[in-house]
């Protein structure tokens, strides 16, 4: 079979992260060729400042051995640059004359060190840090030379610093600015930061611009503008790095900064792609590896006509890779007129903490001595969580009681940031594999195989797991005692052999017991009810149609809860409400939490009769379904604005009336200066802000509640959209009894948004739902 080509022009870690998911989306369908231009396979250039301190060896940061290209069928050529693209004839050339052709061509050449345009900046012993052979140099020349100039006080810079300082050398830190690592961190951190580095033996000249270097053959000093000057026997060049997009530029492929791509990572050339350092997504090169695995994942599932929504940025963190040295910083640290900032300064135990919120979510951190708390810091600035202001004061908090720990993290919380792992993941993997080990989770599921900060997390989720306080539940559990298959196994399962009715389900699985019990019985409704349009479901409750769905009491009567769309009602209504209840003598009459009459104590041989005398659609006021949808007012708004709260919440409910779900939802829309503590317990809070609708998904996490913004819309009509398709899309894709905050902690909050921002799945989506309501039209009609 013929198959199309794929040529990669780059072997490092954004490119082959690509070809790895090319492969596991589809693996037969590419002849895959890599070229690099260094002689060795696929390393971790993260790492190399960790060699040089010591702390890693060149043989441990390796990714790929040959034998895993030749295990997948990848042609490698090492040592060999590509020179030239011809677009027309789709073929690239390289500087050993050979030439390839390609159906598809991705461009991961990556990033050049940035050498100052100086007199001397070529002379011997003039090193960068970018290459295992730079760092090979960086060795060798340590054991003749002992003064070390270091040209840079970013991240790079400083670790490099922190290497040299390991190998016996004096060192300077030659930096620019005012303070180092001004990009990531503000002047508190870095005057702490630079105050530690200054007591383990690193000298720092600030605010000093590099004229030339002084030397014969190799570097003998460096002199400053101002006209001083330092001794040196090597430096470092570490003032940051540029996209090397030459033989993009040089062969039509539009650059600016770096190579120019949209969502889906495509250049202006057809079949031409560009990932890593090398590209530049709406005006941002990335430089840090999380984003650059998110657009090889997004290229690869577009090359293999998977569905994505293509790569839409990323938060930026940083945490420095210098043992003893805890300083991580995270999002947007700028200080805005609308912003609030906290802050926290503690001298003793040399802490620096500081928040920056916006509307009550918080946008970026910077911490500096305590970075225990900095995976679920980022995970929070990733998802915009909303804060109290009793939870923000906690943040600021670095007693050891109240630190974060491994235990309080739930399954979805991201462990490893680089590569996207969550705890769950990795309970699974260590479970099922006998994993006991970092270094046996890091090959399984990738945590800490990137830039190695959260080892210390791996490492304490491993020693969790094997005390005697492990108690959470790890593996898929079996739907029930009645079959080993899993609930997403038995979907499948249905979906695939047809099955229609919950009999052949039992019969055909191999149900341990043919009758199944109630778990299973009301699971196997839900799921033959979503899967099969004319399915018809079994009754759990007297469901003659809308206008009789009552539900038996423990004592054998019905309750019934007539239908009050915003819990509205007319003299009409309650006239023959009370009628109702005289003429039956209905035992007792009480408001529902949801502002809706519920009428208890009815005999069953009367409601046909009682139904028949209302005339009014019943709410189900049990089971899994739609609750009444409860309408929030301040007394202090206008007449207009609760008129349009109220006809939002009734066209809402009348939407969604009557609908199965996998858990019974409860909605709450209320006015944004409303107290929100009243409908705390809501599933789903829709908040009138203005012209524009915030809606909320809620629910608790361990002992705090949550809630994330699903987004805001406006005008009314669009928000409804987004609801309705929200709430189909939940019901289609959650395990029944799944709650919808668990349930989009487990698909993951960014696919849910994608789903419904894409215009053609809306539409399917409220397709969907508006069969399913016909559905039930016509079993009214039926059992009328």
């Amino acid at each position: 079979m013929h198959k199309e080509k794929i040529v990669l022009v780059g072997n490092g870690m954004a490119g082959v992260r690509c070809i790895e998911e090319i492969i596991k989306n589809e693996p037969e369908r590419y002849s895959i060729t890599i070229f690099g231009s260094e002689k060795h396979v696929n390393y971790n250039r993260i790492l190399l400042s960790s060699v040089i301190q010591g702390e890693t060896s060149i043989n441990d940061i390796f990714i790929h051995p040959f034998e895993w290209y030749q295990h997948n069928n990848i042609q490698l050529f090492t040592g060999e640059t590509v020179v030239h693209i011809d677009t027309n004839i789709q073929s690239v050339s390289t500087d050993k004359a050979r030439k390839v052709t390609y159906d598809k061509l991705i461009l991961a050449t990556g990033s050049n060190p940035f050498i100052l345009p100086i007199p001397g900046s070529n002379k011997e012993g003039v090193l960068t840090l970018r290459t295992i052979e730079d760092c090979q140099k960086i060795l060798i020349h340590s054991n003749k030379y002992k003064k070390a100039v270091v040209i840079g006080g970013g991240l790079l810079g400083l670790e490099a610093a922190r290497g040299l300082l390991h190998l016996g050398m004096e060192v300077k830190v030659v930096h620019l600015s005012h303070s180092i690592m001004e990009r990531q961190l503000d002047t508190t951190a870095s005057k702490y930061l630079q105050k530690e580095l200054e007591n383990q033996g690193i000298s720092f000249l600030l605010k000093k611009e590099t004229n030339y270097i002084v030397g014969e053959d190799r570097v003998e000093k460096v002199v400053f503008k101002d006209g001083t000057e330092i001794e040196a026997d090597i430096v470092i060049m570490a003032a940051g790095v540029r996209p090397n997009c030459k033989l993009a530029k040089e062969n039509g492929i539009l650059t600016n900064r770096g190579i120019i791509v949209n969502d889906l990572m495509e250049t202006n050339i057809p079949n031409i792609y560009a990932i890593g350092e090398c590209a530049e997504h709406r005006g941002t090169v990335y430089g840090i590896v999380k984003p650059l695995y998110e657009q090889g994942e997004v290229l690869a599932k577009h090359i293999c006509g998977k569905p994505t929504k293509g790569f839409r940025g990323s938060v930026l963190s940083t945490k420095l890779k210098i043992s003893s040295v805890d300083v991580f910083s995270a999002g947007d640290l700028n200080e805005k007129p609308f912003s609030q900032t906290l802050t926290l300064f503690d001298e003793l135990d040399q802490v620096y903490k500081k928040f920056v919120f916006q509307h009550n979510k918080i946008v970026g951190a910077v911490l500096y001595g305590d970075i225990s708390d900095h995976t679920r810091l980022l995970d929070m600035i990733v998802k915009k969580t909303d804060f109290t202001e009793t939870e923000k004061a906690l943040l600021l908090d670095s007693s050891n009681e109240n630190k974060s720990s491994i235990t309080e993290m739930s399954h979805s919380s991201i462990v490893c940031n680089c590569n996207n792992v969550t705890k769950e993941t990795i309970m699974q993997a260590v479970t099922l594999k006998s994993l006991s080990n970092v270094e046996e989770v890091k090959q399984c599921t990738r945590a800490s195989s990137s830039c190695g900060g959260c080892k210390s997390l791996v490492e304490e989720l491993l020693t969790y797991m094997n005390s005697d306080d492990f108690s959470e539940d790890i593996l898929p559990q079996a739907m029930c005692s009645c079959t080993t298959l899993t609930e997403d196994e038995v979907v499948e399962e249905i979906q695939n052999r047809g099955l229609k009715s919950i009999a052949e389900v039992m019969a055909v699985l191999d149900w341990k017991k043919k009758e199944g019990c109630q778990t299973c019985f009301a699971a196997l409704n839900y799921y033959l009810v979503m899967i099969h349009l004319d399915y018809e479901q079994s009754e759990s409750t007297i469901y003659v149609n809308e206008m009789m769905n009552a539900t038996v009491q423990e004592d054998g009567t019905y309750s019934i809860v007539p239908q009050m769309y915003g819990g509205m009602t007319n003299g009409k209504q309650l006239r023959r409400i009370a009628d109702v209840a005289e003429k039956y003598q209905v035992s007792t009459i009480m408001m529902t939490a949801d502002q809706r009459i519920q009428l208890r104590g009815i005999r069953k041989e009367s409601l046909i009769n009682i139904c028949k005398d209302l005339n009014m659609k019943l709410m189900p006021f049990q089971g899994n379904n739609f609750a009444s949808i409860t309408a929030y007012e301040d007394d202090d708004d206008c007449h207009a604005e609760k008129v349009k709260l109220l006809n939002f919440s009734i066209q809402l409910e009348k939407n969604v009336e009557f609908l199965m779900t996998p858990y019974r939802m409860e909605i709450g829309v209320a006015p944004y200066k409303h107290n929100r503590s009243c409908f705390a317990s809501k599933d789903i809070k829709i908040i009138k802000q203005d012209d524009s609708w915030e809606i909320y998904i809620s629910g608790n996490e361990g002992k705090n509640r949550i809630e994330e913004l699903l987004t805001a819309a406006q005008p009314d009509d669009e928000a409804l959209s987004i609801l309705c398709a929200f709430f189909q899309y939940y019901r289609e894709t959650a395990r029944y009894t799944e709650r919808t905050l668990k349930w989009a902690e487990r698909i993951g909050f960014i696919h849910i948004r994608e789903v419904l921002f894409d215009q053609e799945l809306r539409r399917t989506l409220l397709q969907r739902l508006a069969d399913d309501k016909l559905k039930i039209k016509k079993m009214e009609s039926l059992h009328a």
